[in-house]
């Protein structure tokens, strides 16, 4: 059973045929649509040469300003520094 099936024991899993409708009561696929629209932008326009071996954190950066969209950007600040409080980022050069 691939990991995509295992979800099912967590999530219900509705999808809507766009051939007979784009929406039906809360199903739809907006939201999704609208996030991976934010991450191209962000992409596109505050990375020049973006590499493909750190996509997961351009991902994680979108995913944490889509989640945190309602909040202020004092909220957002505040909610980074709290988060970094303790860690250190390394890196390794030559990969």
């Amino acid at each position: 059973m691939g990991p995509y099936r295992q979800l099912k024991r967590d999530y219900v899993h509705r999808w809507i045929d766009h051939f007979v409708t784009y929406c039906q009561g809360s199903v739809h696929t907006n939201s999704i649509e609208n996030f991976w629209n934010c991450l191209k932008r962000m992409i596109q326009g505050a990375y020049l040469a973006p590499r493909p071996f750190h996509l997961h954190a351009y991902i994680d950066e979108e995913v944490f300003r889509f989640n945190e969209r309602k909040d202020n950007d004092a909220g957002r600040f505040d909610k980074v520094l709290r988060g970094v409080d303790g860690r250190r980022i390394t890196y390794r050069f030559g990969g």
